[in-house]
């Protein structure tokens, strides 16, 4: 092990599911996915300091709906996991100050969780090669590696099996943020419940070449096109009014509008910075949504901004 430091901040990034291909329901409860993730410039800072014995505060909006019991918090669960690899005790106070949305379909918990396996491994000197890291990260959760590895990235089997992808220049997108959260398992329970009623048999979900075409090309107006969340109809089905949201979006002139991964946030992709500010300041005056906020992906994944010996 190397020498600790005594307070470690890292920053980790929100993620858009650009494309999110479901298969039909595993053995184990999960499904099969072709998820093709970008980080956006939404971001949560997870602070690790030593301590007597585990101990989780937050702060930002949507905290008081963040569980702090180290048992149920998916930032601490790292903690334990990293330590247990290591034979010593998980003695460290995480604070996580809140920015990206809390069950918002855009993986705020597993931001958590990638920050603090990278929080806890530079304060206790433990240096973990990445591989090791990433194989951590698996175990926390399907969406906890792509939070750790950032940019763009397909992933496989649940989610966590992931290639990375090539991306050119920035794509600028608008977030409206909903009231309330959407637990993903509900969605998915959704999801297998509206196809089981409309006969609907999923194929082995597979990426679309002309998407990860655009991606690698940096077109804008290509990806609004191929733009697709096969989570959608259930996330609109369980909350309703998100159809309001879309719609809003697409009037306000944004080239394509998806929910976020199992939402209730939804994304809108722009032609530029001005028409996204355009999209946002709409999406705010038009009462669809409790806030809008526009940013650009691809983002660094989990990164070490803060580190005192």
């Amino acid at each position: 092990m190397g020498s600790p430091a005594q307070a470690v901040t890292v920053r980790v990034p929100a993620k858009v599911n650009v494309q999110l291909a479901v298969g039909p329901p595993r053995a184990d409860g999960f499904h099969d996915l072709a998820n093709v993730f970008l980080a956006v410039g939404i971001h949560d800072h997870v602070t690790a300091t030593p301590a007597d014995a585990l101990a989780v505060t937050c702060a930002g909006p949507g905290s008081d709906d963040v569980p702090l019991d180290p048992e149920a918090n998916l930032a601490a669960r790292a903690a334990t996991l990293l330590a247990a690899l290591h034979g010593i005790e998980p003695a460290v106070r995480l604070h996580i100050d809140k920015d990206i949305p809390v069950a918002g379909g855009m993986a705020g918990g597993s931001a958590d969780a990638a920050g603090a396996l990278l929080a806890c491994d530079t304060l206790w000197g433990t240096a973990t090669p990445r591989p090791e890291l990433i194989k951590l990260c698996a175990e926390l959760g399907s969406d906890v590696p792509f939070s750790l590895v950032g940019g763009a990235a397909l992933g496989r089997g649940r989610g966590e099996l992931l290639t990375e992808l090539p991306v050119s220049g920035a794509f600028h997108w608008v977030f409206a943020l909903a009231d309330g959260g959407l637990a993903t398992p509900a969605v998915y329970r959704e999801c297998d419940r509206l196809r089981d009623a409309d006969g609907v048999h999923p194929p082995r979900p597979e990426p679309t070449p002309a998407l990860l075409d655009a991606l690698r090309d940096g077109d804008a107006r290509a990806l609004a096109a191929t733009l697709a969340n096969d989570l959608q109809p259930a996330a609109l089905s369980l909350r309703p009014s998100l159809a309001a949201t879309l719609a809003a979006g697409a009037e306000a002139g944004a080239l394509a509008g998806l929910v976020s991964g199992s939402g209730p946030t939804c994304a809108f992709l722009a032609d530029g910075a001005d028409a996204a500010a355009r999209v946002a300041a709409a999406l705010r005056a038009g009462g669809t949504c409790a806030d809008a906020r526009a940013t650009t992906g691809p983002a660094a994944g989990a990164t070490t901004i803060e580190s005192h010996a």
